[in-house]
């Protein structure tokens, strides 16, 4: 959890602990609940969608200046990147919102794929194959219609000089989870049965069985995105909110406030 900001690290749980007084598996028996006196807007999977980002920043700002708390947090949930257009722009929007010390963002799997293109061929075509040739339009870098392996080594070639290096330092910076009172909040899923810290950086950004159809309990109320749904998907150890905004243009906006949890619509 090392970088976030001191204001922030009073409202998050150190890595695999729980604030005082709450412990034990989460279940329906159980209301999760954040620290009274807070506010956690959290945001599902953008895809490269910068305009439903700003529409979603003007809804929080408009809710908050509406409905005051005493500190409020934003979560976002990863894959930033790829399918949409606009995945420059999502970044840098995003840069810009970490401005505010209490902006949490977590990191996907595309997220993650898109740092590792940068280093290796292999990973870099498969990565062309799930989106990456939607972001790398978005920096000015038309890709052949054909790719092999000569041709990406040019490709990549032109990513690293023209990918600004503040984009790349927000994508390192990323973090695998974090948790707030009752939740944790990460992009994929987890290995039911395994504690949250010892959790592999490949099931945080990219499981979806067993954990999908796991109805046990687990030590937090899972938040996460991944798998597209038709609408929030709300279950007594999780909540889905990856809504597919890349094609369907409905980017969710959980929110968590006390022992409540809604939807922040747009009006």
């Amino acid at each position: 959890m090392d970088g976030i900001p001191i204001l922030i690290r009073k409202l998050i749980d150190r890595v695999g602990k729980r604030l005082p007084g709450q412990q034990g598996a989460i279940s329906s028996r159980k209301v999760a609940r954040v620290p009274d006196g807070v506010r956690v807007y959290v945001i599902g999977d953008i895809h490269g969608r910068a305009d439903l980002l700003a529409q979603t920043f003007a809804r929080i700002d408009a809710h908050e200046a509406a409905h005051p708390v005493e500190q409020s947090i934003t979560v976002f949930l990863g894959d930033y990147v790829d399918r949409g257009l606009r995945s420059r722009e999502v970044i840098d929007q995003l840069i810009e919102r970490q401005q505010n010390p209490r902006v949490v963002a977590l990191r996907g799997n595309h997220d993650v794929s898109m740092l590792r293109a940068l280093l290796d061929m292999d990973v870099a075509l498969r990565w062309l194959a799930t989106g990456g040739r939607e972001t790398l339009h978005a920096y000015g870098i038309v890709v052949p219609v054909d790719v092999d392996h000569d041709t990406i080594h040019t490709v990549i070639g032109l990513a690293v000089k023209r990918i600004p290096a503040s984009h790349k330092a927000f994508l390192e910076r990323l973090l695998p989870y974090a948790t707030i009172g009752d939740y944790a909040f990460l992009h994929a899923g987890i290995r039911p049965g395994i504690a949250l810290e010892n959790q592999s950086l490949d099931d945080l950004v990219a499981i979806r069985q067993p954990f999908l159809d796991c109805a046990a309990p687990h030590d937090f109320m899972i938040v996460h995105g991944h798998t597209p749904v038709s609408a929030p998907d709300f279950r007594p150890n999780r909540i889905n909110i990856d809504t597919g905004a890349y094609i369907t243009g409905n980017l969710t906006c959980l929110v968590l406030e006390e022992d409540r949890q809604f939807v922040l619509r747009a009006t």
